[in-house]
Formats: structure tokens, C-alpha cells, sequence
């Protein structure tokens, strides 16, 4: 094992560390979680910096076109210049192409609402959704964030990450370090029955009355890892999560050869679980 891998985190970001980016990155993050226009002064406090570094930071930001400074009041804000880049070079691009049509046709054939998930941050990220043609659904809001630990989403994913990234992740988690070893490990245990099973559900863990259905995209050593996940809300005729699962296994499965996740030897004989293209 090299000695970067020995290193936590925090270690490599200090040995590393380039101030001038930083701060940079520092007021792009800032700027895109307050989702408001800041003055240099009220970005200097929060980010515990001197003024005269901030505005040199900022001009250099305006010109490269980043950011805006609105002429009335002198604030700052994010332009779409982060939106193209990402746009432009999105790993998950090509997932999304694949998924969607595929997501579509799953909705529509079992009348499920279902999502798709990556872990960004160390949060479940909601990259899609294709929703129930039923009157009554579950819906997950597409952009939105949850806790890796208590979603079927992220413990598919969590589970399908290699163990030492899966335990640095949680290490970010403020529950998970307030668990009790006890706990840790039943967790860990949950997770590689998860991985053994190939699927994840759960029933009114969000809220009475929610059920939920996850299985993973692609193959264990691939650069994206997805999670496709059916949430239904319980009924007194059902639904049946188990019925389900061949359809959504085969979906997931798709995406994945269509992605470039997963070798299509893997899955040969396996078809799409609609009318859609067959792997």
C-alpha cells in the first residue's frame, strides 16, 4: 500500500494543499450552496478571509466569467459558465441517455414510480425519475439530496463500493460516527447481505406507508455506480416489491450494457423489460 493511500483525507488535502485554489473553490461552493447574491465583505467573513485576498479572488472569478457582480449593489453571483462545463464533460451524461427511455418504459409496464441515484458528496444524488401513470404515486423530487444510510438507494450504493471507500465515506456521516460499534456492525452486516442478495427494500422508513425496491447499475469495478430504485406507496391489494424485481433487475441491467457499466456478456440473454432495445 503507497503512502497517499495510508493518509486520510484531510491529511492529503493539507499535504497538498494550493491556497489560491482554494479559495477560489471556497467562494464557488459558498456561492452555489447560499444560492444568493454575496458582497466581498459578507463572503470574507464567512470564509474567515481578509478582504484584499477575497477581492483579488473575485475579480480574477468575473473575468474568467464565473461570476457576476450585480452593479446596484456590488453582490456576487454564480453565471451558468459551471452549468456548460458540466454539461459539456458530465460523466453521467451517457447514463442518462441510456436510463431514460429504459425508466420509462419500467413506469409505464409496472406502474411504478422509480428513480435513478449516484452518491455525490457523500449524499444520494437523484440524477432521474420516470413517474407512475397511476393517479396516486410516490414522487422524488430530480436534484434532490438524501442520507446515504437511510435510503434503499444508498445502502445499494454503499454496498457496492469498495470497503475502503465505502468506510471513508461513512467516516463523513455526523450518525454514523455517533453509532455504537454494536451498530456500526450490524449496519456493515446489513450491507453485505445487500451485496449478496443483489437487491435492497424497505418498508415506512421515510414515512408510514412508503415502499421501496433497489437494485445496483452496473458491475462492481465500474467508474459510476447508479442505484435503481422503485418507490410505491402500500395499498391494501398490494403492491408485491418481490413481483417486481425481475423487471427491475433486467432494466438495471440494460442501462448498465447500454452505459458502458457493465460487459454485455454479462447479461446475454437478457432482454429489456418492456418493447424498448434488447441488450
Amino acid at each position: 500500500m503507497t503512502n497517499d493511500k495510508l493518509l486520510s483525507l484531510e491529511e492529503r488535502r493539507s499535504k497538498y494543499s494550493v491556497p489560491a485554489l482554494e479559495k477560489g473553490l471556497d467562494v464557488l461552493e459558498y456561492l452555489s450552496d447560499q444560492a444568493v447574491p454575496l458582497t466581498q465583505a459578507q463572503l470574507a467573513r464567512v470564509l474567515n478571509r481578509q478582504a484584499g485576498e477575497i477581492f483579488r479572488m473575485l475579480a480574477c472569478l468575473e473575468s474568467r466569467g464565473y461570476l457576476r457582480r450585480e452593479p446596484n449593489t456590488g453582490a456576487y453571483s454564480l453565471t451558468l459558465k459551471l452549468f456548460e462545463l458540466s454539461r459539456t464533460h458530465s460523466p453521467y451524461e451517457v447514463l442518462l441517455k441510456a436510463a431514460q427511455p429504459l425508466m420509462r418504459g419500467l413506469a409505464e409496464d409496472l406502474r411504478e414510480s422509480c428513480h435513478l441515484s449516484v452518491l455525490h458528496r457523500e449524499r444520494v444524488l437523484v440524477l432521474a425519475q420516470e413517474e407512475s401513470p397511476r393517479p396516486f404515486r410516490l414522487s422524488v423530487e430530480v436534484g434532490s439530496q438524501h442520507s446515504p444510510m437511510h435510503t434503499t438507494s444508498g445502502r445499494v450504493l454503499l454496498a457496492n463500493m469498495d470497503a475502503e471507500d465505502c468506510e471513508e465515506l461513512l467516516t463523513h456521516e455526523l450518525e454514523w460516527r455517533r453509532e455504537k460499534p454494536a451498530a456500526r456492525a450490524q449496519f456493515m452486516k446489513r450491507l453485505a447481505a445487500i451485496r449478496a442478495r443483489g437487491y435492497e427494500r424497505s418498508e415506512g422508513e421515510r414515512f408510514v406507508g412508503g415502499l421501496d425496491l433497489g437494485v445496483p447499475v452496473g458491475s462492481p469495478g465500474s467508474s459510476i455506480k447508479a442505484a435503481l430504485t422503485i418507490a410505491t406507496l402500500k395499498e391494501k391489494s398490494g403492491p408485491s416489491l418481490e413481483s417486481m424485481l425481475p423487471a427491475l433487475k433486467a432494466c438495471a441491467d440494460v442501462i448498465a450494457v447500454h452505459a458502458g457499466l457493465k460487459p454485455e456478456e454479462e447479461v446475454r440473454g437478457a432482454s429489456s423489460p418492456h418493447s424498448g432495445p434488447q441488450v
